[in-house]
């Protein structure tokens, strides 16, 4: 019966994960959040990637990015009506254009 390798044998290893340090408060920064609703954006998981970017607006209000990605979570959720704030304020705080409409990509800027 043959062994798995592990990890550490490997050519190409891993550098360590970073871990998040946590505000006073306990919680991880808006950056963490960020990504989180990213990725569920992404995934298509909406309930989260709108929780997470309503988190991320808490944290850091003057976040257009944030905002961008709240208002084409609740298009791509069918609530385009709900979303036009969100897309308005993202325009007014970073120049995020939202003419191309509910088809348009949530772009990778700035990471």
């Amino acid at each position: 019966m043959r062994r798995a390798t592990s990890r550490t044998s490997s050519p190409i290893s891993r550098p360590p994960a970073r871990r998040a340090t946590p505000t006073p408060s306990g919680t991880a920064p808006a950056e963490i959040h960020l990504l989180l609703a990213r990725c569920y954006f992404h995934s298509a998981q909406l309930g989260r990637a709108e929780a997470a970017a309503r988190e991320v607006i808490a944290e850091a209000p003057d976040d257009a990015y944030a905002h961008l990605l709240l208002g084409r979570t609740l298009q791509r959720a069918g609530r385009a009506d709900e979303a036009r704030g969100p897309l308005r304020l993202a325009e007014l705080l970073g120049g995020y254009g939202t003419a191309a409409g509910p088809a348009a990509k949530v772009a990778d800027e700035g990471f």
